[in-house]
C-alpha cells in the first residue's frame, strides 16, 4: 500500500507520507515535511517544510500549515482554517528562522475559518469553534469560540458538549465513557 496524490498535486523530496494517505487537487506538500498513514489531503492545501501531521489527520479544502505546526493522530482541520507563525510580521522584515512551535493534541477539531496564532497550543480533544481566533493556549477536551476566544464548555471525545453534575462528573451521550472535572481540568476515566 501507498499513498495517492491526484495529478495536480506537487510534491517535493524528500518528503515522508503514509500508506493511505489521500492527496487531492492542487495541493502542495513541501520538502522535509511528514504526513502519518491515513490522512486526508483537501483540495488547495498547503503543507509546508517541517510540518508534521500525526495518522488519520483530516485537513479540508484550502488550508495552509505552515513551518511550526505539528498535529498529533485523529486531528481535524475544518475549511480554510488559518495557522500564522510568526507574531509580528512585516513585510519589509525578513523573520525566517523565528517561526514560532504550534502543537495541535490527539483527537482535536479547529473548525471552519479559525485563525491559531502562533506560539499557542490546542490541547487533546479540544473543540475550536469556527471563526474563533485563538490568542493563548487551549486546555484538553475545552470547547472555545469567538474572536478571541472564550472557553464555554468541555467536549467528549466524541465531540459532544458535555454536562457535568455538581459532583463535577459527566457521561458523553454517544460514547458513553465518563469525565470527571476537577480543578478546571477535565479527566476521562
Amino acid at each position: 500500500m501507498s499513498f495517492k496524490a491526484h495529478p495536480t498535486a506537487e510534491i517535493d523530496e524528500p518528503c515522508k507520507i503514509g500508506d493511505g494517505t489521500m492527496i487531492w487537487h492542487f495541493s502542495h506538500v513541501m520538502k522535509n515535511s511528514t504526513i502519518g498513514e491515513n490522512c486526508n489531503i483537501g483540495q488547495n492545501v498547503l503543507v509546508s517544510s517541517e510540518v508534521i501531521l500525526g495518522k488519520n489527520v483530516k485537513v479540508q479544502n484550502n488550508v495552509s500549515i505552515y513551518s511550526g505546526v505539528t498535529c498529533d493522530d485523529d486531528v481535524f482541520l475544518g475549511p480554510s482554517c488559518v495557522f500564522t507563525n510568526v507574531t509580528n510580521p512585516r513585510s519589509a522584515i525578513i523573520r525566517r528562522g523565528q517561526y514560532e512551535k504550534t502543537h495541535i493534541g490527539r483527537g482535536a477539531t479547529i473548525g471552519a475559518n479559525a485563525t491559531i496564532v502562533c506560539g499557542h497550543d490546542i490541547g487533546k480533544f479540544a473543540f475550536i469553534g469556527a471563526g474563533a481566533v485563538v490568542t493563548k493556549n487551549v486546555a484538553d477536551y475545552a470547547l472555545v469560540v469567538g474572536n478571541p476566544s472564550r472557553q464555554i464548555g468541555w467536549m467528549s471525545e466524541y465531540g459532544h458538549k458535555l454536562e457535568f453534575n455538581l459532583k463535577g462528573e459527566a457521561t458523553c451521550p454517544e460514547g458513553k465513557e465518563f469525565y470527571l472535572l476537577a480543578d478546571n481540568k477535565v479527566q476521562k476515566k
